[in-house]
C-alpha cells in the first residue's frame, strides 16, 4: 500500500508521536496549538496523533490537548488491579529475585507488582520478610517461608493491606536491608507517586528504614502523575520495568544514577 509522505521539514508520524509522548511525560500535559507550531503541522494532524496515542493507551485526550494516561480515580478491588499487565508484572518480579539477599531482611510492600514477587520469592534463603500485604503474607506462608512478619493495623479491604499509624509505628525500630516497592505513577518531575495519603506516609517510612530500594514499575505507571510523591529518584537504587518503556525514559532514569533493568 502506498502512503503519502509527510510535508517537507516535518517529522515522520512515528517520530512526532514519540516526541509528543516524551513532552507529556516531562511536562504533565501537551497543548494542540503548541504541538502544531513545534512540529510544523496542522492542528488536525496533532489531534489525529493524540487520538491514535489515546487508542494505544499512551495519553488521554482533554480539551485542547492531552495528559499522560491516568489510572482509575476510584480504588479498585485488588483482584481487578492484579489482572492489569499481569504478564509484565510477573516478569518484573522474576527479575527482582536477583535483588533478594542470601541472608538478611526485606520489605515487600502492598502493590500488585510487589505481590507478584511473593509467587517467585526464594523461600529457601535465610531472609526475614516484612510486609503490610495480607495477600503477600498468605502466599509466602503457604510456600513455606520460615521468617515472616506482617505489619499490623486496620485492614484496607480493597487492597488487603494495612497502611495506618499502627503500621508505621511497627516500622520505627526496624533496620531493613532491601525494600521492594511499587507505585501508582512515575513522574519525571515528582518521582514515584500515589493518590493515597496513608500509602504515601507508609511508603516514606519504609524507605527511611531501608538500606537499598528496588522499585518495581511496569510501563503503564510512566507519566501517570498522582497527588502524593513518596520517593525521589536519588532514593531509588534499582528500577525494574518491562521492555515497553520508551528508551528516552530509560536514559532519563540512568542519568540520575538509577540502575534500570527491563524484564
Amino acid at each position: 500500500m502506498t502512503t503519502t509522505p509527510e510535508p517537507s521539514g516535518t517529522l515522520l508520524q512515528h517520530d512526532r508521536q514519540h516526541g509528543i509522548y516524551m513532552l507529556a511525560l516531562r511536562d504533565g500535559s501537551v497543548d494542540v496549538a503548541d504541538l502544531a507550531r513545534r512540529y510544523g503541522v496542522t492542528t488536525e494532524t496533532i489531534r489525529r496523533d493524540l487520538s491514535d496515542m489515546q487508542e494505544r493507551r499512551l495519553l488521554r485526550r482533554v480539551h485542547g490537548g492531552a495528559v499522560p494516561l491516568e489510572r482509575m480515580n476510584h480504588e479498585p478491588m485488588v483482584e481487578a488491579r492484579d489482572t492489569v499487565n499481569s504478564d509484565e508484572k510477573l516478569r518484573i518480579a522474576q527479575l527482582a529475585v536477583a535483588e533478594v539477599p542470601e541472608r538478611g531482611s526485606v520489605i515487600i510492600d502492598s502493590g500488585t507488582t510487589a505481590q507478584r514477587l511473593a509467587q517467585v520469592f526464594p523461600v529457601d534463603r535465610d531472609v526475614h520478610v516484612v510486609t503490610n500485604s495480607l495477600t503477600t503474607a498468605l502466599t509466602l506462608s503457604r510456600r513455606g517461608l520460615r521468617d515472616l512478619t506482617v505489619l499490623g493495623g486496620t485492614v484496607r479491604t480493597n487492597r488487603l493491606s494495612m497502611v495506618d499509624e499502627t503500621t508505621r509505628d511497627e516500622l520505627r525500630d526496624m533496620a531493613i536491608d532491601v525494600l521492594f516497592i511499587s507505585c501508582d505513577g512515575l513522574s519525571f518531575k515528582h518521582g514515584l507517586t500515589t493518590p493515597y495519603r496513608e500509602e504515601h506516609t507508609l511508603k516514606r517510612a519504609m524507605i527511611e528504614r531501608t538500606q537499598r530500594v528496588v522499585a518495581l514499575v511496569d510501563q503503564s505507571k510512566f507519566g501517570n502523575v498522582q497527588m502524593f510523591s513518596f520517593a525521589k529518584f536519588d532514593e531509588i537504587d534499582v528500577l525494574i520495568t518491562d521492555t515497553r518503556v520508551d528508551p528516552e525514559a530509560i536514559d532519563f532514569l540512568t542519568n540520575r544514577s538509577i540502575e534500570v533493568r527491563r524484564a
